[in-house]
């Protein structure tokens, strides 16, 4: 499908006018298409003597210029279609391109950006910003090599390149399907076609579907096994669908075949890093600065997995690193936001305001900048200023999110229809081991303190969050062959298929094991699974991090997470989301009651032996005196609190919402059933004032 709309100005034409317009818009691409530049640019030139406002025509006109280098003439025609029609993503994607050809990568990508939040279904777009970004770091050393790397194909399939064109065309112009048919139709022909397997597999990513690209490309490295791109991009696929030890030996292949590029080391320290091998990720990425000095890029990564193993110095060292070496990686400043016990520098601060000041600065470094010097300013108790980073952090990243609050009630009503305590009765799956110990809630709700707690237990494993429990769940409705949504495809499992789940789980997660008789899984969104717990893993021991709603939700709402967690970034949503969490805990708690321990984040800051000592209690764990001097514990640590939980106990963050109270009024509004019934002492003023009206 083209990307023609009617333009604004169309209303006062007449049906033949418009029919008129499509048709020389579909001549002129055509024409553009078959590499005749010079026709279609022609063909725009007249029409647009006619027709001055179309912004179908302006964008080709544009393109066409662009082809023939005449680049004078292709800006009036970009700029005049990004003036007149704002909202057009074909306008700013062309523009984009006009920026890229003439060397202004920095602003390509902030157009590119803008075409995505018009149009998200544009893969060919994010491989331009990927291309603008290779281009505007090079001053840093910061190319990408493996992305350039590329087969030729033998001089038997010539006769294809013609319609490779095409099809890469095609994905300029966002129309994936017709690419993705040009490249099937190759593959009919001549099914040993390296590129046309790899280029297929690219368009199955854009489309998630992981599996599918996998087959293509383990074709092409069968058929080409020295491709260092198709092996790269294998290792990427496996990565996404968690074959870990898969992507590891295609990352090792890249290494092979390129010992010597930055970009396979850095490959494979990725990949590595996802199975926990931190200081062998170390490594590498020492490696892959050395290959290539001046990459921000790696020394951020690295960076990330210093800081996870505790060796915070020196993060903080690299993060700066990073940082004079690229004063605009907004990545570095946000992640020594993120330690939270980190305090910039005023020059720091003054260098991420004038970053702000930049119009062109993408959205994605804007709203880390804007995070960062939010948790900045908080530390200088300049609370106004904090919150109004934060706001605005938020704004820019909900832009690019996809959350439907009506979604989540709804799938919280189906799970309460279907989990009663009738169906909870029946028959469970056998007791597994090593037993699991699942801490579940909201984000910044205390969960890594409890989750450092009990790894600090001699008989405990640490893992992280794990996303293994919805892929085990999946593989279930998979193997059935069911369209049915979540939890519809449960609804007739038996016991076999719970321990077909259970099975499943413990099977995904044995690489981030050891030998200890319990392991925990600190993946909060995991709520909503209790029921399925119960009878896929009858002896797991669930606890629910809890924390006044106002400290957890305004603890959210400063997170900027990597991903995921799309509730948080707008309060409304937010404070509902919260309603929710807490209306489906209820219901876990009447329907199993003694299944799942609260623990208050509260309670065990005020009273740590009393807290440690239940806990331990709830898994069946005897006391050790190690779990109270939790901050000692020497573990990897991937959240957000990895710094805080490496120091004692300390009750700086209870009630800090009152930093805040002026600007939570929403927030107030819509969690007023819940903080009705708070001691007096832990309620905003606001709603103190309102019940004294009642009174």
């Amino acid at each position: 499908m083209l990307n023609f709309i009617a333009t604004p100005t169309a209303g006062s034409k007449t049906i033949s006018d418009l029919t008129r317009q499509r048709e020389i818009y579909d001549q002129a691409q055509a024409r553009l298409r078959s590499g005749d530049a010079v026709a279609a640019a022609s063909i725009c030139d007249e029409a647009l003597k006619e027709f001055p406002d179309d912004a179908n025509i302006l964008c080709v006109a544009a393109r066409a210029n662009l082809a023939l280098r005449r680049f004078e003439e292709s800006a009036r025609r970009a700029e005049a279609a990004v003036r007149r029609y704002p909202e057009f993503a074909n306008a700013h994607d062309v523009y984009g391109d006009l920026l890229l050809a003439t060397g202004r990568a920095d602003l390509a990508v902030g157009e590119y950006e803008k075409t995505l939040r018009l149009d998200p279904a544009r893969p060919a777009t994010l491989k331009k910003i990927d291309k603008a970004r290779q281009i505007a770091s090079e001053r840093n050393s910061e190319d990408t090599p493996l992305a350039a790397t590329r087969i030729r194909a033998p001089r038997s399939r010539m006769a294809f390149e013609s319609r490779i064109r095409e099809a890469e065309q095609y994905m300029r112009d966002g129309s994936p399907d017709q690419a993705e048919k040009i490249y099937r139709d190759i593959l009919k022909q001549d099914p040993d076609h390296v590129e046309a397997a790899r280029l297929l597999a690219g368009i199955a990513v854009h489309h998630e579907r992981y599996r599918e690209a996998e087959v293509f490309l383990q074709r092409a490295v069968k058929m080409a096994p020295d491709y260092v791109r198709a092996w790269a991009d294998l290792a990427n696929v496996q990565r996404e669908l968690d074959k870990i030890e898969e992507a590891i030996a295609s990352a090792t292949r890249v290494m092979e075949l390129a010992p010597d590029l930055a970009e396979s080391h850095m490959l494979y320290a990725s990949v590595i890093g996802l199975a926990g091998r931190h200081e062998e990720a170390i490594e590498m990425y020492l490696k892959a600065i050395a290959a290539s000095p001046g990459r921000a890029g790696a020394m951020c990564s690295m960076a990330h997995h210093l800081k996870t193993i505790g060796r915070q110095d020196e993060a903080i060292a690299r993060y700066r690193a990073a940082i004079a070496t690229r004063p605009d990686h907004a990545e570095a400043y946000w992640s020594l936001a993120n330690l939270k016990t980190f305090r910039f520098e005023d020059s720091e601060v003054n260098a991420m305001e004038a970053l702000l000041g930049n119009k062109e600065l993408p959205d994605l470094p804007r709203s880390q900048i804007h995070n960062a010097l939010g948790f900045e300013y908080e530390a200088r108790k300049e609370f106004d200023r904090a919150f109004a980073n934060f706001a605005e952090c938020n704004r820019i990243r909900r832009k690019s999110e996809s959350y439907d609050p009506v979604d989540t009630e709804s799938t919280h009503d189906r799970v309460i229809e279907l989990f009663t305590e009738e169906f909870l009765a029946q028959a469970a799956a056998d007791p597994v081991e090593p037993t699991p110990i699942l801490i579940v809630g909201l984000p910044r709700s205390g969960s890594t303190l409890i989750e450092q707690i009990l790894a600090s237990h001699s008989l405990v494993d640490a893992t992280h969050e794990l996303g293994d429990l919805t892929r085990a769940v999946q593989t279930l409705r998979r193997r059935a062959r069911k369209q049915e949504r979540f939890p519809e495809f449960l609804e007739k499992t038996r016991a076999a298929g719970w321990s077909r789940i259970g099975r499943e789980y413990m099977k995904r997660t044995a690489r981030y094991r050891k030998c200890a008789p319990f392991f925990i899984d600190k993946n909060p969104n995991n709520f909503i699974f209790i029921g399925v717990l119960k009878l896929a893993l009858p002896n797991a021991k669930i606890i629910n991090a809890c924390r006044h709603p106002l400290d957890s939700c305004l603890g959210a709402y400063k997170q900027l997470f990597a991903s995921g967690q799309p509730f948080t970034y707008e309060m409304t949503e937010l404070g509902e989301y919260y309603l929710q969490y807490q209306r489906l805990m209820e219901h876990w708690h009447a329907v199993l009651p003694g299944f799942v321990l609260d623990v208050h984040y509260e309670d065990v800051v005020a009273d740590l032996e009393t807290q440690v000592r239940r806990l331990l209690e709830f898994c069946g764990l005897p006391f050790e005196e190690a779990c109270l001097n939790f901050h000692a514990t020497e573990r990897a640590v991937k959240t957000a609190s990895s710094e805080q939980v490496r120091q004692p106990i300390y009750s700086s963050s209870i009630h800090r919402w009152r930093s805040y109270e002026a600007q939570l009024g929403t927030l107030v509004h819509i969690l007023e059933p819940l903080l009705a019934d708070l001691p007096e002492a832990s309620r905003p003023a606001q709603l103190l004032q309102k019940q004294q009206k009642t009174l």
